[in-house]
């Protein structure tokens, strides 16, 4: 078993605790990881984007080579255009439908949707507002997860007890809307 995946997005919209949650649920699985981050010039704004290798076999790269990503799995659609070249023929491109518009010249929308959905697997996933209905707009990365939780190696009662461990010391709100949200991007796709 192996999984590369890249996560992109802005800073602030939770990129590395993606990173955190899935690195967590690989080592509790016993798989070996290696990841990589990077993070943009401003704090809130510029672009991160983090390589999370996962494999049942010994990883020795934390990069993921061009052409070998199984996911892109972006939190804001333009950052996912960034990495297609990092794509695996049959991998797969998820994003969040709603853009963080950040820059004064960003790309029409509808042409960042044709180009996503010019890809054999793709899924679109409006994680802003399932993340509201969970509780906090801001949850939009934990209902990412969710949304690609089929892809993963990973049991969902697994997933949960890590989205738990990484949000207790927040309280018991802030686990559960964690968990919501999780539940929410999940039954995204189970649709």
């Amino acid at each position: 078993m192996k999984k590369d995946i890249i996560i992109s997005g802005v800073g602030g919209q939770g990129i590395l605790t993606i990173s955190a949650v899935l690195d967590t649920a690989a080592l509790e699985s016993g798989f070996n990881i290696k990841q990589s981050e990077v993070h943009g010039m401003s704090q809130r704004g510029g672009a991160v984007q983090a390589h999370v290798r996962i494999s049942d076999k010994p990883v020795y790269s934390d990069l993921i080579p061009m052409g070998k990503a199984d996911l892109i799995l972006s939190v804001e659609p333009m950052e996912l255009l960034r990495y297609l070249p990092y794509l695996h023929k049959n991998g797969f491109l998820v994003t969040d439908s709603n853009p963080l518009k950040n820059i004064a010249n960003y790309p029409n929308e509808q042409e960042l949707s044709k180009q996503i959905t010019a890809f054999k697997h793709y899924r679109i996933i409006d994680a802003k507002s399932l993340a509201k209905k969970a509780g906090n707009f801001r949850a939009a990365n934990i209902v990412m997860i969710g949304a690609v939780s089929d892809l993963l190696p990973f049991e969902d009662e697994l997933m949960e007890q890590v989205i738990t461990n990484l949000f207790k010391r927040k309280g018991d709100r802030i686990v559960q809307m964690n968990i919501d949200a999780y539940r929410l991007g999940r039954g995204a796709i189970e649709k």
